[in-house]
């Protein structure tokens, strides 16, 4: 191997266009972090009496549609957004254990859920983008 030649690797890969795919990787891991901590929250700091309800609203309905657009977001270029579901069920985790009940079993199965409605959001995106490509 020349002095000049770098080892191509995959991890180098999220670095092509100037750090775009690092960009658009921080903003969904930024955007996790507000909707998946700040959305517990958001529902024990403000909710009162109106606390179950919100839960319902968080845990039914924003936390896996934003598992979804994660995923589906990931799935156009699945070679370097693959942790974005990932992220997502982690961040989930995070908050909910942080905010609710530390290490309730039952937000692992809701994480383990929307871990697989953002991978399976990711793998249909994935072969929507391949079949609009040719591929």
């Amino acid at each position: 191997m020349h002095a000049g030649t770098a080892k191509s690797c995959a991890c180098s890969q999220i670095y092509r266009n100037g750090g775009y795919a690092l960009k658009k990787l921080l903003l969904w891991t930024f955007a996790a972090l507000i909707v998946m901590i700040g959305g517990p929250w958001a529902a024990v700091t403000f909710a009162g009496d109106a606390g179950m309800a919100v839960c319902f609203l968080l845990f039914f309905g924003a936390d896996p549609a934003f598992c979804a657009l994660a995923g589906a977001f990931a799935g156009r270029d699945i070679r370097n957004f693959w942790a974005v579901p990932l992220i997502s069920a982690g961040a989930f985790l995070a908050g909910s254990w942080l905010f609710f009940e530390m290490g309730e079993p039952a937000f692992l199965m809701y994480g383990g859920c929307y871990l697989l409605i953002g991978t399976v959001a990711m793998v249909i995106s994935a072969l929507i983008n391949a079949r609009k490509t040719g591929l």
